[in-house]
């Protein structure tokens, strides 16, 4: 996966943002104002750190070792940092951006999740 088709995947979900609050190369996708994944794009290797279910972040460190770790500078028990150098099959990297939003999703009020669901 390059930078421009990650960047592509994270902004094709209902409701996305890039943003930059912490410096012009990290990029911050958003969904309604809460952050599903962080990117230094320009970096390599490429990284992105996505927000994960704490006993899927366990089990997906363990059966990746060297290539999701504990979130970078973030709630380790929350966070995985995902290195996107093709190692992990680009399925299994749309899948946990995917599970990363999704999870941000259910924690927004009920009127805000409503609001994601209408066309």
């Amino acid at each position: 996966m390059t930078p421009e088709e990650l960047r592509a995947f994270c902004l094709s979900f209902n409701a996305v943002v890039e943003d930059f609050p912490f410096s012009p190369g990290v990029s911050v996708f958003k969904v309604l104002g809460k952050m599903f994944a962080l990117s230094s794009l320009d970096e390599r290797p490429l990284t992105v750190n996505l927000k994960c279910d704490p006993e899927d972040a366990v089990r997906l460190r363990g059966e990746h070792e060297g290539l999701i770790a504990p979130g970078y500078h973030m709630n380790k028990r929350h966070w995985n940092t995902v290195t996107v150098d093709g190692e992990l099959p680009d399925r299994l990297v749309r899948e946990l951006i995917e599970d990363s939003y999704d999870l941000v999703v259910s924690g927004l009020p009920r009127a805000d999740r409503l609001r994601l669901d209408r066309p």
